[in-house]
This record gives structure tokens, sequence and C-alpha cells, in this order.
């Protein structure tokens, strides 16, 4: 067996897989190594669904790669007849003194984006289902929606296999070691060799690169999400749309009831630093896995505080900016690495995907991640 690839992609979650699909599109010999068997339910990209939002509150130099990521989607379904994306709208509310709403309002402006600026009243009447303060208002852009995001994953997977690209799943790599003109990648049963490689395994990233003597400064951290009971007619995907709401210390998220599973909801902000190997994957075993998201529902969608349906747990990978990683490694400039996505990553993960391939094609990208260096100060712990 001739172990020898031109790309190998250690970590075939969202972004690996993705980036999979595109170099096999570019005719690359491709390995991808995972050390489960995506989708799974132990990284990133579990619980069903993920928030697509073009007008983007964490900073507006992200919308070009958004608006390209819902083409990618849509081109994802055409090859494959599957739905990944539904167009339930997203609503974003604001407390006062809350800096998102800005920067969503900023960036619709400067990229002619459909979107409503409503008041608190018009928020209530629109959609009864919301209790908010007076003094809040909020963004409603029709145009975003929600990601089935396991189903990407597998939609990405079904056009890999059928190009005859591998998958080594629940394959664990041990080490890897860039070096001048390539890179070898070891596994327990086996050693290969590539003339690119990427690094895209999420929580588990900053452990394989320090192996290799490069630091980051990744903190992955547990987060909880649940499904819980809700009055359909107020919360139901029909009406209700997906949302956002930045209180004055909490940030939470969530998704309208999909086909009766129940309002999904979790926090974005606070979560338990972790180490992915040694978490406790279990809902409920500190009080504010469900805790934390009772209270939200029962003070701003009461209707929706149903009982617990279901509540699973995954993880965010945090930078300390929390701007993402995509770039090529410092030293070795045929190593590409896609980290750091702070929870809100999914959504872009179609055009990382992109932007990894066209990186380990050519060494550099028609996109523009200047933001996502891996030399930024942020990242230099200064």
């Amino acid at each position: 067996m001739n172990h020898h690839y031109d790309v190998v992609i250690v970590g075939a979650g969202s972004m690996g897989m993705a980036a999979g699909y595109y170099l096999t599109k570019a005719k690359l010999r491709t390995l991808l190594i995972d050390a489960f068997d995506p989708p799974h339910v132990l990284g990133s990209h579990h619980g069903d669904t993920r928030i697509i939002r073009h007008a983007y509150g964490e900073g507006r130099n992200y919308v070009p790669l958004a608006l390209r990521a819902q083409a990618l989607w849509g081109e994802l379904e055409a090859a494959t007849g599957q739905t990944l994306f539904r167009q339930t709208g997203v609503i974003s509310v604001n407390a006062p003194g809350t800096t998102f709403v800005e920067e969503v309002i900023a960036s619709a402006e400067v990229y002619s984006l459909p979107l409503e600026v409503l008041t608190a009243d018009e928020i209530r009447y629109r959609w009864p289902g919301i209790s908010i303060p007076d003094s809040y208002r909020g963004t409603f852009e029709p145009t975003s929606g929600v990601l089935f995001s396991e189903a990407c994953i597998r939609a990405y997977r079904s056009l890999i296999e059928a190009s005859g690209a591998t998958l080594l799943a629940n394959t664990q790599v041990e080490s890897i070691a860039p070096e001048q003109n390539g890179a070898t990648v070891r596994t327990k049963s086996a050693t290969y060799t590539a003339d690119k490689l990427i690094v895209s395994a999420g929580a588990w990233v900053g452990k394989i690169l320090s192996r290799a003597g490069l630091a980051l400064p990744l903190a992955p951290t547990r987060k909880a999400v649940g499904w819980f009971e809700a009055d359909e007619a107020l919360y139901g995907a029909e009406r209700f749309p997906a949302f956002s709401f930045n209180l004055p210390d909490e940030q939470y998220y969530g998704f309208p009831s999909i086909d009766g599973c129940g309002l999904k909801v979790g926090r974005h902000d606070a979560g338990q630093p972790v180490d992915p190997d040694q978490m406790n994957r279990e809902f409920g075993v500190h009080a504010e896995d469900e805790g934390d998201l009772r209270q939200f529902l029962q003070r701003c969608m009461p209707q929706a505080a149903g009982r617990l349906k279901q509540g699973k747990i995954c993880l965010y990978t945090y930078t300390p900016d929390e701007h993402f990683i995509i770039d090529r490694h410092p030293e070795f400039a045929h190593v590409a690495i896609a980290a750091g996505f702070s929870g809100h990553g999914f959504k872009f993960s179609s055009v990382v995907g992109e932007i990894l391939a066209e990186l380990a094609a050519t060494g550099e990208t028609q996109h523009d991640i200047s933001m996502f260096s891996v030399q930024r100060e942020a990242l230099q712990g200064k």
C-alpha cells in the first residue's frame, strides 16, 4: 500500500471534511484522518443545527466569507440533492449598551444586506413568544437561517468517498512532523507522508501542534445545549426564527422547534475550560447545564420553558480575541492550520474548506484571511 499522498488532513470534522471535498475536486490525492467517525458527538459539529448569519456582529470583515459560504452550501445541496439549509431568518435581540447590534447594522449597510431594525414593541408584536423590556431593540435578517450541521458533513463525506479519496475514521494521530519538503503523520498502525498537510482537528489542534513544536493559545471549553418543550404555535419553524440574545452579562442563541423537536437554546458565553480527552460529556452534571438555559427561557421566552426534551454537550475552542486561525504554519508554508473557531465557525466551514484546499494546492487563497493570521498580536501573549 502506498502511504504517500499529495495532502493529508488531520481532523475530518466540519473544516477538514469540506477541505477534503475541494481537494478531491482539484484532483489531488487526499487522505483524511479522524480520531472518531464523522459526523460524531465528540467534537463541535453535532446537535443537528447551526445558525448562518450574513450581517455579522463579530465584525464586518466576516461578511464576504459568510456570503461565499452560503453560496457553497447551496452548491453542496445541488450536488447531493439534500436539504442542508432552511431559511428561517435570524433575529438578534440586544440590551442597551451592547455593541453587537451596531456591528450587525454596520455590516448590513456596508454590504447592502437585507436587514430590519426593530423596536421592542415591533419584536413582541411579530413574535409574541418573545418577552423583553421596552429598552431592548433588535435586528432581523430574513435571508439567513439554519444549517443542518451533521447532514452537511455527511453530504461532504458522501462526495469524498465517491471520488475515491481515503478517509480513515476512528484513527488517532499520534504525531505530525513537518519537514522542509513535506510532512510525516503517524498513527498507531501506520506512517503516512504527504507533500502538504492540513491540521483541522477542532479542540485537539492545540495538542497536536504543541507536540510538533508550535504552541497556540487555544482554550477548549465545554458547552451545553438543550431542547425544551415549547408552544409550537409560537415557536415552530414555520413562524419563529433562529435567534441570538445579547443581554447585559450573558449571550444566548437558539433555534425554532423544527418538526416538533422543541426549541433549542445554548449559552454562547460562559462554560468550563476542559481537556477534550478528559471532559465529562454528561448533560446535567453541572447545575448550569440546564439551569442557565431554563432561566433565560423563563425570562425571555416563557412559553418555551417547558419540559427538557434532551440535552447535549459540545465544545468551543476559543482564541484570545475570538477570531479564527486560518493560516499557514509560520515555519512550514506547506502546512495549513484551521483552529480556534470560538463558537461561531461552523457556518463558514464550506468556505474554510475552500480556503484550505487553495492553500494546499497553490499556497495562496482568493479570500482575504489576513485577520486570521497565526502570527497576529492577540495570539502572542503580549
